[in-house]
C-alpha cells in the first residue's frame, strides 16, 4: 500500500468512525419496535437496487470502471442526508433514522459482499479487475476491516464517552470529508482535460439509477404495506446512497480512478436534486390535501 492509499484509508476509517459516533442504542431499540418498516427500508438498499444495477451492467455495454462504480454506489448504504430529506418531505424521520442506523451496521458486511460478488460475476468488471491485478476477495477482506473496526470503535466510544464524542463528532466528520474531497479535487484538477460534455451520458446513467432506487424504495414500501409518511421515508432511503463512502472506497481501493470518481461524485450531486424535487412534490400534494 502506498503512502497516499494509507492516508486515504485513515480518512475513510475516520469517516466511518464519525458516523458510528452518531449511533445510539435508542436507534436500535426503535428498529426492534418497528421491524417490518425497517426491513422494508433495508430491502431496496441492499437487495433490490444492487441486483437491478448488476443486471443492468450485464446488459449495457459500458466501460468496466463505470459499471464497477455503479455497482459500488448501489452496494453502499443510505447516507445521513436521507434523514434530512425525509424530514423536509414530511416523511417519518424517526423511521428514516432507524433504517440508517441499521444500514450503517449491516453495511460492514453487505457492502463488501454485494460489491465483490457482483463485480466478480460480471465478465467486463472481472476482467478489468484482473488487468489491475486486484483480487475481489482482497477487496472484501480489506473493506470489512476498514468498515468494521472504526464502526465498532466509534459505537463503543459513543456509549462510553457520550459527552466527549458529542463534541468531536461534527468537527471530525467535517475534517475527514474535507480531506477526502481535497484528494478527489486534486485528481479532478489533474485530469481536468477529460472533463467535457462527454460526461452527459454518465449523468444520465446516474439519474436513471437514482430514479430506479427511488422507484424500488416506493415499491418495496408498498409491498410491505407501508403508507403515508412511512412510505416517503422508505422511498428516500431507497434512492439516496452514501456516495461519500463510495468515493472513499474508490480512493483507497482503486487509486481514485477518474471514471469511478465521476460516477460517485455525480451521485452525490444528483441525489440531492432528486430528493429535493420529491420534497417539493410532496409538499405541494400536502398543500392541496389541506386546502
Amino acid at each position: 500500500m502506498s503512502a497516499t492509499q494509507a492516508i486515504l484509508s485513515l480518512v475513510l476509517a475516520t469517516m466511518v468512525f464519525s458516523v458510528a459516533l452518531d449511533l445510539r442504542v435508542a436507534d436500535f431499540r426503535a428498529v426492534a419496535r418497528t421491524p417490518r418498516a425497517v426491513i422494508a427500508g433495508l430491502v431496496p438498499q441492499f437487495l433490490l437496487l444492487p441486483l437491478a444495477t448488476w443486471g443492468a451492467t450485464l446488459v449495457l455495454d459500458l466501460p468496466p470502471n463505470i459499471e464497477a462504480a455503479a455497482i459500488l454506489v448501489a452496494a453502499c448504504p443510505g447516507g445521513a442526508l436521507s434523514n434530512v430529506v425525509t424530514h423536509l418531505g414530511r416523511g417519518n424521520t424517526a423511521l428514516s433514522v432507524s433504517i440508517s442506523a441499521a444500514a450503517s451496521v449491516l453495511a460492514i458486511v453487505l457492502t463488501p459482499l454485494n460489491f465483490t460478488w457482483m463485480v466478480s460475476t460480471n465478465p467486463a468488471t472481472a476482467g478489468w479487475l484482473r488487468q489491475l491485478s486486484i483480487d475481489a476477495s482482497d477487496i472484501w477482506i480489506s473493506l470489512v476491516v476498514l468498515l468494521a473496526l472504526p464502526m465498532i470503535l466509534g459505537m463503543a466510544c459513543a456509549q462510553r464517552f457520550p459527552q466527549a464524542t458529542a463534541r468531536i463528532r461534527k468537527p471530525l466528520a467535517r475534517a475527514s470529508v474535507g480531506a477526502l474531497l481535497l484528494f478527489i479535487a486534486a485528481g479532478l484538477v489533474r485530469d481536468r482535460h477529460l472533463l467535457t460534455a462527454a460526461l452527459l451520458p454518465q449523468l444520465g446513467l446516474v439519474a436513471g439509477q437514482n430514479a430506479l432506487g427511488l422507484a424500488l424504495g416506493w415499491l418495496g414500501a408498498s409491498a410491505f404495506g407501508a403508507r403515508g409518511r412511512d412510505r416517503r421515508a422508505i422511498t428516500i432511503e431507497g434512492g439516496m446512497q452514501n456516495s461519500g463512502l463510495a468515493l472513499g472506497i474508490i480512493a483507497v481501493q482503486f487509486n481514485a480512478d477518474l471514471g469511478m470518481v465521476i460516477i460517485a461524485s455525480l451521485w452525490g450531486i444528483w441525489h440531492i436534486v432528486s430528493g429535493l424535487t420529491l420534497v417539493a412534490l410532496w409538499r405541494r400534494l400536502d398543500a392541496r390535501a389541506d386546502a
